[in-house]
């Protein structure tokens, strides 16, 4: 019992990183497939290279939460 009560906040902050890096890969991703701003009044390669970056190093960030369990 003791175990899963010290891994729970590892499976929150993971499950919390996953979820906000899945979903800005797939915002950035569906904007960029419609040729669409990713951030408005942004640079378009700048604006898609950070979202894309940051979504990749939050869902890596996930998975070092998860290996921590």
């Amino acid at each position: 019992m003791d175990a899963i009560t010290e891994s729970l906040p590892a499976i929150f902050a993971g499950a919390v990183f996953l979820l906000f890096g899945g979903g800005l890969l797939l915002w950035t991703c569906v904007r960029l497939a419609h040729r669409a701003p990713v951030a408005e009044g942004a640079h378009p390669l700048a604006s898609a290279t950070l979202g894309l970056l940051t979504g990749a190093g939050t869902v890596l960030l996930a998975l070092w939460c998860f290996s921590r369990v």
